[in-house]
């Protein structure tokens, strides 16, 4: 697995102000070390450790899904799939050796500070987003709810923990700084470059475990080059099964529901079309299957995923949909394991 740099474009500054509670700051997670009881989630809410751990994760390629600090189920599958790939016991559970394993694949900080722009706060942001699809589709767009949401998408890190690393930050104020996750932004100009041919680190073969709740992306020689956590399928719009191919790569697309879909809660008779925004049902990519109707797509809910299913789709968070996006093109494979839904 190669390691996944993190954005170079980070403002660095000097951090300011007093240490947060529960070790929460830039200094307490950039020096948190091992611990037994932090490492099983057993610590009292969100734990330096396991934001450490999961930022690591998620820059060497095993996506943890929304970085919150805690001992969750997907950074249990993220973790075991990166010590299944390092020759240490998959058990997904963080000990000595994996901690030392995860450490020493990047030495830089985990945790930066980053300045808050003025075009940060520009939006234009979606205030209120209707729960039923038929309203939605009386929007003109759906964008953020507002720059703490996109800051904390951006920087792949919960709403919440964001927050707690930043407690007394509003998010109204260009030019303050605030501590986020270093973490990767995906180039998607790769996404162009890839439909004219496939680019150095691409991949030819997806796997979508729909028992797991997962998603790999391998090269060319058979090796893992990323792991996803995914929701996939539901009891009533199951996912395919057998292999599939990409048809075609979507940024920011809008949605289209067909009543056949037959979706519970929707009642509408007739086609209609949702705009497109990081909050439209399919998030900011659309992955297109050859077989109608199934996609690997984002989702306004990142922190669900792999928690509840999707309406027959592989639904990733934003950000792993996004850098999926560079990684396929048309003729991609996509084979659909497990029995699940």
């Amino acid at each position: 697995m190669r390691l996944i740099a993190f954005a170079a474009s980070l403002v660095l500054l000097p951090l300011a102000g007093p240490a947060l509670a529960a070790g929460l700051d830039m200094g307490g997670i950039n020096a948190a070390t091992f611990s037994a009881v932090e490492s099983h989630g057993k610590a009292r809410g969100a734990s330096a450790l396991l934001v450490k751990a999961q930022i690591l994760l998620d820059r060497a390629g095993y996506s943890p899904g929304e970085i919150d600090g805690r001992h969750g189920d997907n950074f249990v599958k993220a973790l075991a799939a990166y010590q299944a790939d390092h020759g240490l016991p998959s058990t997904g559970e963080l000990d000595q050796p994996s901690w030392d394993s995860l450490a020493a694949t990047s030495s830089d900080p985990v945790v930066t500070e980053y300045e808050i722009s003025r075009g940060d706060l520009r939006g234009p942001f979606t205030r209120r987003i209707p729960a039923k699809f038929e309203a939605m589709a009386r929007l003109r767009r759906l964008n953020y709810h507002n720059a703490h949401e996109e800051l904390a998408e951006r920087f792949h890190i919960s709403p919440e923990l964001l927050r707690a690393m930043n407690p007394r930050e509003r998010f109204r104020k260009p030019g303050d700084t605030i501590a986020v996750a270093a973490v990767s932004q995906p180039d998607l100009a790769l996404v162009k470059a890839n439909r004219a041919a496939p680019q150095p680190g691409s991949a030819v073969r997806l796997e979508v475990d729909k028992d797991k709740l997962t998603l790999r992306a391998f090269d060319a020689t058979g090796r893992l080059i990323r792991f996803f956590p995914a929701s996939v399928g539901s009891e009533d719009k199951p996912a395919p099964s057998g292999t599939l191919e990409i048809e075609r790569v979507n940024l920011r697309p809008d949605y289209t529901y067909n009543p056949k879909y037959a979706f519970k809660g929707v009642k509408a008779r007739h086609p209609f079309t949702i705009a497109p925004g990081p909050n439209n049902p399919v998030g900011l990519v659309w992955i297109d299957l050859n077989e109608e109707g199934y996609g690997i797509h984002g989702t306004p809910d990142p922190g669900r995923i792999s928690k509840r299913y999707s309406h027959g789709c592989i639904r990733l968070t934003n950000w792993d949909a996004l850098a999926l996006a560079t990684l396929v093109r048309q003729g991609v494979s996509v084979t659909f394991v497990g029995n699940g839904p």
